[in-house]
C-alpha cells in the first residue's frame, strides 16, 4: 500500500478524552473513531489488525477440532427466559421490541442460543464430543464505558461452546480450550496468564481468566512470578491426547495466579516471598465449564449408551478479540507510538523515501516494495511530499516492527537503512539483502 493512496487520519496532539495508552494511540494512529459512547467505527489501519487478530484466533480454533459457524447479534427473549437468565442478567444486557412488539435482545452471550441450535439437530451420544464456535460483534450496556475499546459496549468476540457427554470429557474439552488459547496469545506477542476466577453470570465452579500484565488493567491480581517463566512455544500438542492437554493445564496452573475475585490470601503467603506479585491485569479471554446447567434448563438431552436421555455436559469459552488490540498495545508501546509484534503487524514493513521525486530514490523505494511484495508480504510505502522527520513519527506512531529508509546518500553507497522498531537499532544493507531479512523474519510465523 502507498500511503499516499491510503486513508491514515493520524492525530499530533493526544485526545482530550483518551485516560489510557492504547485508546490515545488508536486514536492518535488513525485506527478507530468514536461513534458514540462506547462505539467505535473501526478506520482501515484499526480493522487490519483486528482482522489478523480474528484469523489467528481461526486457525488455533480449527487446529484445535473446533467447528466455526455464525450466530445473530439478535436474539428472543424467550430463550433466555427459558435458561432463567433474562431477568437475571442485568441492566447490562440491550433490550428492545420489533415492530411486532416482541422481546428481543442484543446478545452479549450465546449460550441459549447455541443450546437451542444443538437440541434441534443432536440427539444421541454418538454425535459427541461436538465444538462450535463464532466470532461475533456483542454488546453490553455498561454503565460507564471507558478506556476506548478495552471497556466499550460494543465489541468483537470469540465465543464457543462445547457438548460433551461426560463430566470427563466436557473438563477435556475445557483443558482443551486453555492449551489453544496459550498458542493464540504466544502467536501475537502476548503473554495471558490463566488465573482462577469467578463465574459470573455465566456460571460454572471451573473457570479460568486469561490476564495479560499492565498498569491500566481494571483487575487487581495476586501470583507467583515463577508463573511470567512459562511459555509454550513451538510444542506440538495432540488436541485429542486426555493426558498431553492436562499436562499442560497443570504446567501452567499449578503456580499460585488468582483475580482479586478469588484470591487466598493464606495460599499467597504460602509462596516465596520474594516471589510473591500484587499487579494490574486486562482481561483478554476466560473458560468455564458449567456442566448441565443450561441442558437441564432448556432441555438439550441425548441417547446415552445404555438408550436413557442425559443432559449433555456444556462449557463456554471466550476471546476478547477487540479488546485484545487495546491489550496488545498497552504491552507493546514506547513514548514515540505502538510497537506491534511482528505476527499481528498491520503492514510487514515500512519504506520511507527521504527524498521523493528523486528519480534515483524513487526507483529503489518502488524496487523494494516489488520485491517485498513479490515474497508475499505487505509494505506500506510512505510516498507523500512530506518532511522526513513527519515520515519517521508516522511510521514510529503506527508502530510497524521494520522499517526501509531509502535516501540519495546512502543509495550512491549501494545500500537502504533497515531498522528495528522494538529495538531503535539500525543497519546499512544492499537493498537486495535488506528483502532477504525482513523475509527470513517473517518466514517462521
Amino acid at each position: 500500500m502507498r500511503l499516499s493512496r491510503y486513508f491514515l487520519p493520524v492525530l499530533k496532539e493526544n485526545p482530550s478524552e483518551a485516560q489510557i495508552v492504547s485508546h490515545r494511540l488508536m486514536l492518535r494512529a488513525g485506527m478507530i473513531k468514536q461513534a458514540s459512547a462506547g462505539i467505535y467505527s473501526w478506520l482501515p489501519l484499526g480493522f487490519k489488525v483486528l482482522r489478523k487478530l480474528e484469523n489467528i484466533v481461526h486457525e488455533e480454533q480449527v487446529r484445535a477440532g473446533h467447528i466455526p459457524m455464525l450466530m445473530p447479534t439478535l436474539q428472543s427473549a424467550d430463550l433466555w427466559r427459558e435458561s432463567g437468565r433474562y431477568d437475571d442478567y442485568g441492566q447490562e444486557m440491550l433490550r428492545i421490541k420489533d415492530r411486532h412488539d416482541r422481546d428481543m435482545l442484543y446478545g452479549p452471550t450465546n449460550e441459549e442460543l447455541i443450546t437451542d441450535i444443538f437440541r434441534a439437530h443432536v440427539g444421541s451420544y454418538k454425535d459427541l464430543p461436538l465444538t462450535l464456535y463464532h466470532i461475533q460483534w456483542k454488546f453490553r450496556d455498561e454503565i460507564r464505558p471507558r478506556f476506548g475499546v478495552m471497556r466499550g459496549r460494543e465489541f468483537f468476540m470469540k465465543d464457543g461452546y462445547n457438548f460433551d457427554l461426560t463430566k470427563e470429557d466436557a473438563l477435556h474439552a475445557y483443558n482443551r480450550h486453555l492449551v489453544s488459547y496459550l498458542r493464540t496469545y504466544e502467536r501475537m506477542g502476548l503473554q495471558a496468564i490463566p488465573m482462577r476466577a469467578d463465574g459470573g453470570p455465566i456460571g460454572g465452579d471451573y473457570t479460568h481468566e486469561f490476564l495479560v500484565l499492565a498498569e491500566t488493567g481494571e483487575s487487581e491480581v495476586f501470583y507467583d512470578s515463577a508463573v511470567t517463566d512459562l511459555t509454550f512455544g513451538d510444542r506440538d500438542i495432540d488436541y485429542d491426547s486426555v493426558e498431553e492437554c492436562q499436562a499442560v493445564l497443570e504446567e501452567f496452573t499449578s503456580k499460585y495466579a488468582r483475580t482479586d475475585e478469588t484470591h487466598d490470601e493464606a495460599l499467597f503467603n504460602d509462596i516465596p516471598e520474594d516471589r510473591r506479585r500484587v499487579a494490574r491485569g486486562i482481561e483478554v479471554g476466560q473458560i468455564f465449564y458449567f456442566g448441565t446447567k443450561y441442558s437441564e434448563a432448556m432441555n438439550a438431552v441425548v441417547q446415552g449408551p445404555d438408550g436413557k436421555q442425559v443432559p449433555v455436559h456444556m462449557g463456554s469459552h471466550g476471546i476478547g478479540v477487540s479488546r485484545l488490540m487495546g491489550a496488545i498495545i498497552e504491552a507493546s508501546h514506547d513514548d514515540k507510538g505502538i510497537i506491534w509484534p511482528e505476527g499481528v503487524t498491520p503492514y510487514h514493513c515500512g519504506i520511507v523515501n527521504l527524498k521523493q521525486g528523486d528519480e534515483e530514490a524513487d526507483a529503489a523505494c518502488d524496487a523494494l516494495y516489488a520485491s517485498l511484495t513479490a515474497l508475499g508480504l505487505e509494505p506500506l510505502y510512505d510516498d507523500r511530499n512530506e518532511r522526513a522527520g513527519g515520515k519517521f513519527a508516522t511510521m514510529d506512531l503506527i508502530g510497524l516492527p521494520w522499517r526501509i529508509t531509502v535516501g540519495p546518500r546512502g543509495l550512491k553507497n549501494g545500500v537502504v537503512e533497515l531498522t528495528s522498531r522494538r529495538t531503535g537499532e539500525s543497519e546499512e544493507l544492499p537493498p537486495e539483502a535488506a528483502v532477504q531479512k525482513v523475509a527470513e523474519i517473517y518466514a517462521g510465523l
